[in-house]
């Protein structure tokens, strides 16, 4: 199990995971789109690569409805890095996570991976998407 889990909401977390990537360049990463609740544990994702969180867990006064732009610049702006080989688990706001599909399937010309958790198993599953099936 990995034992990295980086914030890029905080900028001293930004820049070890820049510089980690850099150092690794074989190492897989799975997005955490936005920081879970207390009382989910998602470390059982840490099989598939290192933790990338990339929102905090917002409070209900800060929710996309109110302003989506701030929230497409930031997801633009940590999910740039992602590559085919990389993981993205659905965590938090179903706005946030349908804005950061998009803009994987952009920077991966539609091919990207999904970690799906299976209740019943209580395992995370992984799930490959080609959008435009070309190979």
């Amino acid at each position: 199990m990995k034992n990295k889990i980086f914030e890029l909401y905080k900028p001293k977390s930004l820049a070890d995971f820049l510089s980690f990537k850099e150092e690794n360049p074989k190492e897989n990463f799975v997005y955490v789109l936005q920081h879970p609740p207390a009382n989910i544990n998602i470390l059982g994702a840490s099989d598939f690569g290192y933790l990338v969180i990339c929102l905090p867990n917002f409070g209900p006064d800060s929710q996309i409805i109110f302003s989506s732009s701030p929230f497409v610049f930031k997801m633009q702006k940590n999910l740039r890095d992602v590559r085919q080989q990389d993981y993205i688990l659905l965590t938090g706001d179903p706005a946030v996570i349908g804005i950061s599909c998009a803009i994987v399937s952009d920077y991966t010309s539609g091919k990207f991976n999904l970690l799906k958790w299976d209740r019943r198993e209580a395992k995370y599953y992984p799930i490959n998407f080609d959008l435009y099936q070309k190979g």
